[in-house]
């Protein structure tokens, strides 16, 4: 544990110009909401530059600059987006009047070795800001089209009443036009019988290509993973246009020659397509899971008189489930959002939950997007926290993690 180093108040050319550029960057979004980020980034850095300058030079009493800027950015936010504008406002204000004593007073260094250099402790913070801020524009997009899903009027936009939290600006009408519209429970019945059955092919291929693979003895183990995992690496479009000419021929055999329904050999070929898009997924994760696994457990297994398939599903199996389940969400998560392949591949009958929503907005705007958006997101959050809950039961079986 480091130590905890004797706290030492900073010079105001490194506090102020820091103060400044985190100023800036919450006053891009305040001005771009007015209708000019430039002018926002500006008004941003120099109003947090010229506190921070105030609160050290003449005030110097944290309690009361935290007061005065929570309550000051609170007053200014409702004054210019209400009752929301009132909550970022006093966020703002709690934030601003911790980071400029954070600063000024050095505690940024409390947790840190002591022996770091100032260029070392500028590195450690500068990777942990970019990545804040990857992080903030990645899931800004994400926060605005949850709270548009509930507008009670058929815009995609926020609505005055929205914006002042008022219950009348809010409605779930289109939740209500998803699930009792035929056109969206359809490609709802689609995606989830074909996102299932391309993600239980897809598992079982991946794994049993990933146990291959894990061999020692395999001659061109390398060349023959780069070409399993290459529809993850070549351009969608490309693939697409690939598996229509393919498809295409097995569809005339299974229809021409073996007499299929038209409907069933295309549940079929988009089955097939996206489970080719899953085993990638599936072979990376399970790949990663075989890499700490102990070989001799099977060959005492198999000293035991245990046959290969007995030792897969008693020994193998338990070990790498983590990484098999972690695989066959990611292959359902491909499946179920994808769009491109299915718009080659598939046909009227085929449509999807994604393809009717690219339909949504090439052919008429209808805001019931925004609701089915939001439940996409829903599903794809707790299947990537399962997928965390499993990686982190993996690595306490290996040994990787306390338990």
């Amino acid at each position: 544990m480091a130590a905890l180093t004797p706290i030492s108040r900073k010079p105001l050319s490194m506090v102020l110009p820091t103060v400044a550029a985190a100023g800036g960057f919450l006053g891009m979004f305040v001005g771009a909401g007015q209708g000019s980020a430039l002018l926002g980034i500006v008004i941003g850095a120099a109003l947090m530059a010229a506190l921070a300058w105030v609160y050290i030079t003449v005030l110097d009493n944290e309690g009361v600059a935290r007061w005065i800027t929570i309550l000051g950015l609170g007053a200014v936010g409702f004054f210019f987006a209400g009752f929301t504008g009132l909550i970022v406002g006093l966020l703002s204000g709690w934030f601003f009047a911790f980071f400029i004593f954070w600063l000024y007073e050095g505690r940024y260094r409390q947790k840190l070795l002591p022996y770091l250099t100032g260029s070392q402790v500028f590195e450690h913070y500068l990777f942990r800001v970019i990545c804040g801020a990857i992080f903030v524009f990645l899931i800004t997009p994400i926060l605005v089209v949850l709270p548009l899903s509930f507008n009670a009027q058929d815009f995609f936009t926020f609505t005055p009443e929205m914006l002042r939290l008022d219950p009348e600006g809010y409605s779930l009408k289109h939740y209500r036009d998803f699930f009792t519209n035929n056109e969206w429970q359809r490609s709802f019945k689609n995606s989830l019988i074909i996102a299932p059955i391309a993600t239980v092919i897809s598992v079982s291929l991946g794994t049993l290509a990933a146990i291959g693979l894990s061999q020692s003895h395999v001659p061109g183990r390398r060349a023959i993973m780069g070409i399993l995992i290459s529809p993850m690496i070549v351009p969608l479009i490309i693939s697409a246009t690939g598996m229509f000419f393919f498809y295409s021929d097995i569809g005339r055999f299974l229809e021409g020659t073996l007499g299929m329904d038209k409907n069933f050999v295309g549940y079929i070929k988009v089955v097939l397509a996206h489970a080719v898009l899953g085993i990638p997924f599936v072979i990376i994760t399970v790949t990663a899971t075989l890499v700490g696994f102990d070989q001799s457990l099977t060959r005492a297994a198999a000293n035991m008189g245990a046959g290969p398939v007995r030792t897969f599903f008693k020994i193998q199996m338990p070990l790498i489930l983590p990484g098999v389940i972690s695989g066959g969400l990611f292959a359902f998560i491909t499946s179920f959002d994808e769009v491109v392949v299915v718009l080659f591949v598939g046909s009227a009958s085929q449509k999807t939950l994604p393809w009717q929503m690219f339909t949504g907005l090439r052919e008429q705007i209808s805001p019931t997007i925004l609701a089915v958006a939001t439940i996409l997101v829903v599903i794809s959050i707790a299947l990537l926290t399962t997928v965390e809950l499993l990686r982190r039961r993996s690595e306490r079986l290996r040994g990787l993690s306390p338990s």
